[in-house]
């Protein structure tokens, strides 16, 4: 719901004002409503606000509670702030606004770093504590929210975007060569803490970090995820009970936390279509969305889903909006979204998000979507081919998964990036951490704990956000979350995966969505590697930054030029590698070329 950002310095220097003001004005399209800053001694906050929740001038950020010598800035969402103020009231706590923000503060005072394991929402913040010159940050468990850090010998700073930390100057800019290897093995992610630029770290997901006054700090991760099942054994019926509860509880939270209207981005798949479901007899004159593209031809496939969310629309009676996308637009409005990004996200999804949450934030400022029901309750056509798979945990998920094996990767990148296999190395720790009963529950876990992060989550906060619009994902509150981990593979797996929702939304949705073939939302101004989009991703990889860059290895960029929709160009899940290569390119030359640091050689 806004845009943080703030220095802590060890010093014994003042704060960087006109830094903190350069990142503050890079984060204004997350908040529009409100800007504040707020410096005491060596910390200094900036804050962009969005109303959300409390619309009044007392939920004015950075929030200073003068009483408990403690001051906030917060982005996201507590969604159950009432039952937390009703506690903390009993408490003896006094209150001088109504919203979420003062009860983190509150709560940080009662019950210290072990508040965030009270909180169900989605947040990044952090607490300056005047009276113990420390700074507190949190991130929530599944790092829905964004939290990036760059420290120097010097000093701290935070913000909730990667350029925000680039436009405050004095960030090393220099390439993570292993995070390079993550980022082209599993499509663009790059798990936390690590980013493609040295001097910009992440701070994980379900972690907070108290910082001292000389700069050290203690970073402790506050859940996990257990995937073993249950002592007691469930039934089918139980399985499905419990996920009807925990979901309609998790739309139900996400729904009361808002002073402001909500809204669905109704894509025409089950899990969009679900909420709607769920959501249409809470909500008169529910409003939803729905974006379509333009088709690039005869015998291409089918460019929207509008078949099936106007069926939605029409069975549930919202105030149904679609919007369809010439091509032309798309590949107009592509540099805007590429600006836009906090990090390199090669997805169509991405532009798509961008285009459509232009449109939806001009009629409310909040919406539910269906990002992360794939992950917990198993709906990727990759899940069964992985389960079927023999080998090693790594080598069953590797052939399916990655993008590019090792070797491969070692032709396109130049020697001076080449690292060794550090991906598998990774993957492989992952998925034999301990309390994951099955393969696929090691797989799922990993989805949702580290991967999902830098994917469709991500994408789900950077796109909206950039045009000050808050998306709320019911499939991943931590408590249905947990419920699901428990479930053995086989239920989600049955009927083609995602049983029991599809069980759930039975007589509650048209059975021809609940039946229908599980879509990709293509974007085929992006999909087919050809024309105007082959062009100006020849112009990107042929330009002379990139050829001084020197990070592809030339024999590589021409085969894939030459070819771009080869079969063995495309990812194992049906990405371009062309791409991929040229967005990281164009990436680095729009957010880190103009900040970039010097080559001492030169």
């Amino acid at each position: 719901m806004c845009g943080i950002c703030g220095e802590f310095r060890f010093d014994d220097s003042a704060p960087d004002r006109a830094a903190i003001t350069r990142m503050s004005d890079s984060l204004a399209r997350r908040g529009p409503d409100d800007a504040g800053f707020f410096q005491d001694g060596p910390l200094a906050f900036g804050h962009r606000r969005l109303s959300v929740i409390d619309l009044s001038i007392q939920a004015h950020q950075p929030m200073v509670d003068t009483t408990l010598a403690l001051t906030l800035v917060f982005n996201g969402t507590i969604y159950n702030y009432r039952e937390l103020r009703a506690e903390l009231l009993a408490l003896e706590y006094t209150f001088f606004s109504e919203g979420d923000s003062e009860v983190i503060l509150k709560a940080y005072h009662a019950w210290g770093e072990q508040c965030v394991t009270r909180f169900k929402g989605m947040f990044a913040f952090a607490i300056w504590d005047q009276r113990r010159n420390q700074l507190f940050l949190a991130r929530d468990r599944f790092g829905i929210k964004p939290l990036y850090l760059n420290q120097t010998g010097e000093r701290l700073r935070f913000a909730s975007s990667l350029p925000a930390l680039l436009a405050g100057g004095d960030v090393d800019t220099t390439l993570d060569a292993v995070a390079l290897h993550h980022h082209f093995t599993l499509h663009t992610v790059v798990p936390a803490p690590r980013t493609v630029l040295t001097g910009v770290r992440k701070l994980p997901p379900a972690t907070n970090m108290l910082v001292q006054p000389d700069g050290s700090n203690t970073q402790k991760l506050y859940w996990t995820l257990d995937a073993t099942r249950p002592e007691k054994t469930w039934s089918e019926a139980d399985w499905l009970n419990a996920t009807r509860e925990q979901l309609n509880q998790s739309v139900k939270r996400r729904l009361l936390a808002a002073d402001v209207p909500v809204g669905v981005l109704l894509s025409g798949g089950l899990d969009s279509s679900l909420l709607v479901g769920l959501l249409a007899e809470q909500v008169p004159d529910l409003h939803t969305f729905s974006i379509g593209f333009e088709d690039v031809g005869e015998g291409s496939e089918k460019a929207d889903e509008f078949e099936y969310s106007d069926l939605i629309a029409q069975h549930f009676h919202t105030r149904h909006q679609q919007f369809s996308i010439p091509n032309h637009e798309v590949m107009q409005r592509l540099p805007e979204a590429v600006a836009q990004m906090t990090e390199p996200m090669v997805s169509h999804d991405v532009i798509a998000f961008y285009l459509l949450s232009e449109r939806v934030s001009k009629e409310v400022k909040v919406v539910m979507s269906g990002q992360g029901a794939d992950e917990v309750f198993g709906g990727y056509f990759w899940y069964p081919s992985m389960n079927a798979a023999a080998g090693t945990p790594l080598q069953r998920f590797s052939q399916h998964y990655f993008d590019r094996d090792h070797a491969e990767y070692l032709q396109m990148i130049t020697p001076a990036f080449q690292v060794g296999d550090v991906t598998s190395e990774f993957i492989s720790a992952e998925l034999s951490k301990p309390n994951a009963d099955e393969f696929l529950d090691q797989v799922w876990r990993l989805d949702t704990t580290t991967l999902i992060v830098d994917d469709p989550v991500k994408r789900v906060d950077n796109m909206p956000m950039a045009w000050g619009l808050e998306v709320r994902t019911p499939f991943l509150d931590h408590e249905l979350v947990e419920m699901a981990a428990h479930m053995p593979p086989e239920l989600k797996l049955k009927e083609g995966g995602k049983f029991p929702l599809k069980a759930i939304s039975r007589g509650l949705i048209p059975d021809a969505v609940i039946d229908r073939p599980k879509g990709y939302f293509p974007v085929p101004a992006l999909k087919y590697v050809r024309g105007p989009f082959l062009e100006m991703m020849r112009g990107i990889l042929m330009s002379d930054a990139c050829l001084n860059r020197g990070l592809y290895q030339p024999a590589y960029v021409e085969k894939l030029l030459a070819a771009p929709e080869a079969p063995e160009h495309f990812t194992r899940i049906n990405g371009s590698k062309l791409w991929h290569l040229a967005l990281l390119e164009w990436w680095l030359q729009v957010h880190v070329d103009p900040y970039r640091t010097p080559d001492p050689q030169t």
